[in-house]
């Protein structure tokens, strides 16, 4: 059996995606796209983990604290990385050109 998919991208992939031809607007949408999932989906565990905390511990911890303490740091480390990640994929992209 022969397969249908002739056509190989040179640049590593991610879940099958190619990480490769990203002009700079999507390259700067994807690093804050990703930092601002981040930030959403570590808050939202962050407050389900406080809510479990607080009913079983008898606590009563404010959960603006999952904001503060959880969510951005989290958001902040992920465009910090995702950032150069982004720029050097483009540059690269550039230089091939």
């Amino acid at each position: 059996m022969q397969s249908t998919h002739s056509q190989r991208h040179p640049g590593g992939r991610v879940f099958g995606f190619p990480l490769e031809g990203f002009s700079l607007f999507q390259s700067l949408l994807l690093a804050f796209t990703s930092a601002f999932f981040t930030f959403f989906a570590t808050t939202c565990l962050a407050i389900f983990a406080l809510l479990a905390w607080n009913l079983f511990g008898h606590h009563s911890v404010n959960y603006a604290d999952t904001y503060l303490y959880v969510g951005f740091p989290a958001g902040v480390v992920v465009l910090v990385v995702a950032l150069p990640v982004f720029a050097t994929l483009w540059i690269r992209a550039k230089l091939r050109k």
